[in-house]
């Protein structure tokens, strides 16, 4: 356990640095100099790290939030439609990334079917394939459980950017304090888990093997 939790450090780091820097770069790109202005447009870790929602993403390995990146979607063009762009982009990113960790791990496979790798066991090749399986599944869990529809996760935002403008004010209920607690709720009960899991495995599977 202890060696899982080293381990899922820098694939952490990297995941939530992708993922804010997404969305500061997809704001960026729709006009708004915002994220730019309070140096968000990094892939330093520090400059997104939130201690609480890190700790809780080393803990459970699954769920898990950064810094919000902030946006003004009065510089945007169409801020609906702008807004939601922007926070899809940062759960596609992990999505991104997860494929990315998989197709390393398919080479990293046939590379030790064939022979040119050494059994992943107590070496470097067992380190390497142990970060890129968390890799897999944490990004897939952190994009799946950022779209979720709860404030202040990234699934409210795309839900407001769907819904009729006149349904917003029933998301205005959960802005604040009470959608973290419901989110801490649901996370503490298990049933984001249990929501969350056959996702989480269908496209696991579905990146290192296929259908």
């Amino acid at each position: 356990m202890l060696a899982d939790f080293i381990l899922a450090i820098p694939v952490i780091l990297l995941s939530l640095a992708i993922h804010e820097f997404s969305h500061g770069k997809a704001a960026d790109m729709l006009g708004d100099p915002t994220p730019r202005a309070h140096g968000r447009l990094t892939l330093n870790p520090i400059s997104h790290l939130d201690p609480i929602g890190a700790l809780v993403l080393l803990l459970t390995q699954r769920f898990g939030w950064a810094k919000p990146v902030p946006i003004n979607p009065y510089n945007f063009r169409n801020p609906r439609q702008d807004i939601l762009v922007v926070s899809l982009a940062g759960p596609l990113s992990n999505v991104v990334l997860s494929f990315i960790f998989a197709q390393a791990y398919r080479i990293m496979y046939m590379a030790i079917v064939a022979g040119h790798l050494p059994l992943p066991q107590d070496n470097m090749t067992g380190i390497v394939f142990k970060m890129l399986e968390i890799g897999i599944v944490l990004n897939l869990a952190l994009a799946f459980f950022n779209l979720l529809p709860v404030p202040p996760l990234d699934g409210s935002k795309i839900l407001r950017g769907i819904i009729p403008h006149q349904w917003s004010h029933y998301l205005d209920f959960f802005e604040g304090p009470y959608g973290f607690m419901v989110v801490l709720l649901l996370l503490v009960t298990g049933v984001i888990g249990a929501i969350l899991s056959p996702f989480i495995m269908f496209f696991t599977r579905l990146f290192l093997i296929g259908l």
